[in-house]
């Protein structure tokens, strides 16, 4: 996509517009029964953007091109990459902590079988699902969980149908369920905070900040160990999840299916979209390939993040240097990502790159963590919900439509399963 593009003012002007307004609006907490629903900005940031995606609404597309919309993808990603920066500068001066923490860290990904555990059941014995419950439901479907199944069985049959249908709903609404859910455990006291953190490292980058910034909103005076706990728990995933998707979660799905009875059912029409759809996954250019266009579109989302923070963190002159502690943090991830002799996702070295100047041994490391204290990680990742909600497609709407109610009940029960049996597994560890 064009330098120009991606750099389009009305783009980011209305990002840095939705963000003030949420931002604004700040935490609602509603009572729940026992408990509490933490509603954060990054969530009015998302539904603001899906209300005015010109891909929902035909008026929207007067004054806000599809073509806007197109370059607020690959906006998602580089704009998350200052916030996984925030979010590993919170793990060097804990490391003590997380180093004491470590059997917790490691053994609870395998609650991420509470997935299946929870979801498949419900889809082959009350939806009457086919092998589509297979797809859908043996792991939280990320973009390595798509390859796995399109290497196995290919997305055009009904595994493919249903890993697609949840990536969908997932990529609309996972994060505000992992927030929604993580904000709500938090207030029935039931977890230890930690082990609630471990578990946010199970989704995606988005759905990660949204789950530890619902823990942090609930208990701010913890919000940096809660930060450093999932920062260490999402890095540890992209190590080991893929592992444990492929050679335990998989297998036990096919085993667990044939022993509720499941059988072979057509896949539906929405099989040749998921293709088409995980194509352009990989086709996707990666923020490394091109180190110069990324350096510039990764300096105007530093700015809408900067400008964003001003609401609920500090002013823009005392957030400066921090902000542009995390643009060099990221610039120096994505260059190791590109000349590394084997690969490991940008968020991945970005992480650890800002793990590494804050471990307190590191020369000026305390003068780099006072001055990231000045940017709000809340704050920072408003905007990339924001992007997220203007860049969906006419294709992820249309999909949307087609995964019926059946997937969206099933992946809400993926969602939770994968949280909540990670979070007792570290519970119980811890």
């Amino acid at each position: 996509m064009p330098l120009s593009q991606l750099l389009n003012w009305r783009l980011h002007l209305l990002v840095v517009v939705l963000s003030l307004l949420s931002e604004w609006i700040g935490i609602v907490k509603i009572p729940l029964g026992p408990g509490t629903l933490l509603l954060l900005p990054l969530f009015y940031a998302f539904v603001l953007g899906v209300l005015l995606n010109p891909h929902l609404f035909a008026g929207t597309k007067r004054f806000l091109p599809e073509s806007v919309s197109q370059a607020a993808t690959p906006l998602i990603l580089i704009s998350i990459m200052p916030f996984i920066a925030r979010f590993g500068s919170t793990i060097g001066p804990a490391i003590d902590q997380l180093i004491s923490a470590g059997p917790a860290l490691i053994l609870q990904e395998l609650g991420n079988l509470g997935t299946m555990l929870v979801a498949l059941p419900v889809a082959v014995l009350v939806l009457k699902m086919g092998r589509e419950a297979i797809g859908a439901t043996y792991s939280i479907a990320r973009e390595p969980n798509i390859a796995i199944i399109s290497d196995k069985y290919g997305l055009k049959g009904p595994e493919g149908v249903g890993v697609m249908g949840v990536y969908v709903v997932g990529t609309m609404f996972g994060t505000l369920w992992f927030a929604l859910m993580a904000g709500y455990l938090a207030s029935l006291g039931w977890f230890d905070p930690r082990a609630l953190a471990m578990a946010c490292g199970v989704g995606s980058g988005s759905m990660v900040a949204a789950c530890s910034g619902a823990l942090a909103g609930a208990m701010p005076d913890l919000a940096d160990d809660l930060l450093a706990f999932a920062g260490a728990s999402n890095l540890l995933t992209y190590a080991t999840g893929l592992y444990v998707s492929l050679f335990i979660a998989l297998p036990v799905a096919e085993w667990l299916y044939r022993r509720l009875g499941g059988r072979r059912r057509a896949a539906s029409t929405m099989g040749a979209t998921a293709d088409e759809d995980a194509t352009d996954l990989t086709r996707e250019e990666r923020p490394e390939t091109d180190l110069g266009k990324t350096a510039a579109v990764l300096a105007m989302a530093c700015v809408v993040g900067w400008i964003a923070n001003t609401i609920n963190g500090a002013s823009l002159i005392d957030a400066l240097p921090g902000m542009i502690i995390l643009y060099v943090m990221t610039l120096i991830g994505l260059v190791i990502t590109r000349a590394a002799p084997f690969y490991l996702p940008g968020v991945a070295w970005v992480s650890l790159v800002s793990i590494l100047m804050t471990l307190p041994f590191f020369p000026g490391s305390a003068w780099i963590v006072d001055q990231l204290a000045a940017v709000n990680f809340l704050a920072i990742v408003t905007p990339v919900l924001a992007y997220a909600g203007l860049a969906l497609s006419r294709r992820e709407f249309s999909m949307f439509r087609q995964t019926g109610w059946k997937l969206i009940i099933i992946s809400l029960l993926v969602f939770t399963g994968t949280y909540v049996g990670s979070a007792v597994v570290a519970q119980i560890l811890l």
